[in-house]
C-alpha cells in the first residue's frame, strides 16, 4: 500500500508542478490560466475495545485528490486524479481503487458551450437531475457524455445533456438524457424592469434508458419494467425589492426500483419557498411534498450512489457537534416537510441591542410523513399501483422536527459570545430501522476571545439531555489561533448517560500561503454526516490523523 500511495502523491505533486509555469498567464492574452488542488487525509487506525475496534484491516487508510484545471479563451479542460486504494473510515468499499476520476474538455465561443467528459449540472433545484461531487460524502455521480448550452438571445438559456452516470469506478449501463431551459422574462417585458423586478420561468425535462431486468414477484411471475421513465419539472422565481419567491414542480412516470419496493406509482415533488431580507432583518418560510421521488440511474442500487436526482432537505445543517448528533436525510419515498428561519439584529445602543448591538435568530423544521393508504389487501405489494395518497393529509408518524434560538451578541471589542437551546424530535427508527423516537434537549454556548492582533481563543460548551438512544452527551472544546500560521484544538465529547466514554481529540494545524497541513490523533465517535439531506454513516475510529491541502 505504501509504493502506491507514495506513487499516487508523487504524481499529484508532479501535475502540481508541472502547470506552475503556466501561471499569472492571462486567458484574454491568448494564453493559459491555470489553477488546481491536492488534497490527502490519512489515517493510521489503532485498535480500541471500548469504542468497538477489534481489528485494523490497514495499517494506513487514505483519501487523495489531485486536479487540475486549464481555462484560456476558448477551451477549458480539467482532470482530477483520486486515490482511494484504502479509503477512510465509512467510505463504501467499492469506492476501492485509484485511477482518473474526473476529464473534461468544453468549447465556448460566443453564445454557445460545448462540453465533453464528466458533467456536473443542476436542473431548478435538483428535483429531476442534479450531478456534483461531496467528498465528505463520497458521492461522485457525475455524467459522463456531452453538454450543449446556448444563448440564443438575452436571458434565455437553453441546455441539453446525455450520458451515463458514473458509479465509483464504473458507469451504469442505462443512458440518462435531458434538457433545460431558462427565460428571465424581465429581460423582455419593459414594466418589470422599470419596477425593479426580476421574473424567471424554468422547464425540464429528462428521460432515463434502462434496459429489462429479471425482476420476480414469485417464483412464476416477471415484473415488466418500463425500459423508458420520464421526469419534468417546471418553475418560477420572483424577486422584486427585498422579496423572493419560488415556486416548483416536478413529476416522474412510472419507475419500479427497489427503494420503492417495485411499485408502480408515479412520483411527484411540489415545493413553495419565500424569503425577506434587508439590513438586520431575514425571513425565509418554505414548505415541500415529495412522494415516490426516488431517481436512480439503476433501479436496483440503494445508498447513497447513482441517484440522478436531489431533494433537498428542509432542516438546519448545524455545525456544532452535539446538535449535528441527530441529523435528518430526506425521505424520497414521501414527506411533508416545513421550514422557518428568522434573525433580526437590534441596533447598538438600544435595550436588547446593548452597546454593539445583538443579533437574535430562530428556526423550525418539521418533516412528516404523507399519507399512504394501500391500494391492495396485501398492502403495498411489487407489481401493484402501490398505494393511494391525499395530497393535503397528513401520515401517521413525525420524521423530525427542530426548533432552535440563538442569540450571537458582542460583549466587549475583543469577547463575542453565541447561546443556543435546542429541541429536537428524531425518529430513529423511520430514519435508521430501530431505535424509536429520540426526544433531545441541547445548550451550546461558545466563546471568542481576541487576546492581541494574531491571537484569539475559542471555546465550546454544550450539554445534551436526552431519556433515549445513549442517554446524555457532553462536550467542551478549546482552540488556540496564532494567526496567520497556527492552530491548535483539543476537544472531549463524553457520554454521560450509558457507556461514559470519552472521544477525546487533539490536533494541531499550520498554514503557509496556499498550504495547509494538520495532525490529529484521538477517538471519533460512529455518527451519520450530512450535507444537503444526504447522509452516511461513519463508524467510530481511533488514531492518527494527517490532512495535506494545496491550492494553485
Amino acid at each position: 500500500m505504501s509504493s502506491r500511495l507514495l506513487w499516487a502523491m508523487a504524481v499529484a505533486l508532479l501535475l502540481a508542478e508541472s502547470c506552475l509555469p503556466l501561471m499569472g498567464q492571462e486567458s484574454g492574452g491568448g494564453g493559459v490560466t491555470v489553477t488546481g488542488s491536492v488534497q490527502s487525509d490519512v489515517l493510521i487506525p489503532q485498535k480500541d475495545e471500548t469504542i468497538g475496534i477489534t481489528e485494523v484491516d490497514d495499517w494506513a487508510q487514505t483519501n487523495s485528490y489531485a486536479e487540475v484545471v486549464l481555462q484560456s479563451k476558448f477551451v477549458d479542460a480539467g482532470l482530477r486524479v483520486e486515490y482511494l486504494e484504502h479509503p477512510l473510515p465509512g467510505y463504501e468499499r467499492d469506492l476501492q481503487g485509484w485511477g482518473i476520476g474526473s476529464a473534461y474538455v468544453k468549447g465556448h465561443f460566443r453564445n454557445v458551450e460545448l462540453t465533453a467528459g464528466s458533467i456536473y449540472d443542476q436542473f431548478g433545484s435538483g428535483f429531476i437531475f442534479r450531478t456534483y461531487e461531496e467528498r465528505s460524502l463520497g458521492v461522485d455521480n457525475a455524467l459522463i457524455g456531452g453538454r450543449l448550452l446556448y444563448k440564443p438571445v438575452s436571458g434565455v438559456t437553453m441546455k441539453v445533456l446525455s450520458g451515463k452516470q458514473r458509479r465509483y469506478w464504473k458507469l451504469n449501463d442505462s443512458w440518462i438524457s435531458g434538457a433545460d431551459v431558462e427565460v428571465d422574462l424581465d429581460q423582455w417585458i419593459k414594466p418589470l424592469r422599470q419596477s425593479d423586478s426580476y421574473l424567471s420561468v424554468g422547464a425540464s425535462f429528462v428521460n432515463k434508458h434502462e434496459g429489462e431486468e429479471d425482476i420476480m414477484t414469485d417464483a412464476l411471475h416477471k415484473l415488466n419494467l418500463p425500459t423508458h421513465v420520464n421526469a419534468f419539472d417546471v418553475r418560477a422565481r420572483f424577486q422584486k425589492g427585498n422579496v423572493s419567491l419560488l415556486a416548483e414542480y416536478a413529476g416522474k412516470s412510472q419507475d419500479p426500483s427497489f427503494d420503492n419496493g417495485y411499485i408502480y406509482r408515479r412520483g411527484h415533488v411540489a415545493m413553495l419557498s419565500g424569503s425577506y431580507s434587508k439590513r438586520g432583518v431575514s425571513l425565509l418560510l418554505q414548505v415541500k411534498r415529495s412522494d415516490n421521488m426516488t431517481f436512480r440511474s439503476r433501479r436496483t442500487m440503494t445508498g447513497i450512489s447513482s441517484s440522478i436526482n436531489h431533494l433537498p432537505a428542509f432542516t438546519m445543517e448545524h455545525t456544532y457537534a452535539l446538535p449535528a448528533s441527530y441529523p435528518y436525510a430526506t425521505n424520497p419515498n414521501g414527506e411533508w416537510a416545513y421550514q422557518a428561519e428568522g434573525a433580526y439584529t437590534f441596533k447598538p445602543k438600544t435595550l436588547f441591542g446593548g452597546r454593539y448591538g445583538t443579533t437574535l435568530k430562530l428556526e423550525f423544521s418539521h418533516v412528516h410523513a404523507i399519507d399512504q393508504q394501500p391500494k391492495t389487501l396485501n398492502g403495498q405489494v411489487a407489481g401493484s399501483d402501490g398505494y393511494h395518497s391525499d395530497f393535503w393529509k397528513w401520515g401517521n408518524q413525525t420524521y423530525y422536527q427542530d426548533l432552535n434560538v440563538q442569540v450571537e451578541k458582542r460583549i466587549t471589542k475583543s469577547l463575542r459570545m453565541n447561546l443556543m437551546y435546542m429541541n429536537q424530535l428524531y425518529n430513529m427508527t423511520a430514519i435508521e430501522g430501530e431505535g424509536g423516537m429520540i426526544h433531545a434537549d441541547i445548550l451550546v454556548g461558545e466563546a471568542k476571545y481576541r487576546i492581541s492582533p494574531h491571537l484569539s481563543l475559542r471555546s465550546e460548551l454544550q450539554y445534551l439531555f436526552t431519556k433515549q438512544d445513549e442517554g446524555d452527551w457532553a462536550f467542551g472544546l478549546l482552540e488556540l489561533s496564532m494567526a496567520p500560521h497556527w492552530m491548535v484544538s483539543i476537544s472531549d465529547n463524553y457520554n454521560v448517560g450509558d457507556t461514559h466514554v470519552h472521544y477525546y481529540m487533539g490536533s494541531v494545524a499550520y498554514s503557509t500561503g496556499a498550504h495547509r497541513l494538520q495532525v490529529g490523533y484521538g477517538r471519533t465517535r460512529a455518527s451519520y454526516q450530512c450535507s444537503g439531506g444526504v447522509c452516511r454513516f461513519v463508524p467510530a475510529s481511533k488514531g492518527l490523523s494527517l490532512s495535506y491541502n494545496y491550492n494553485f
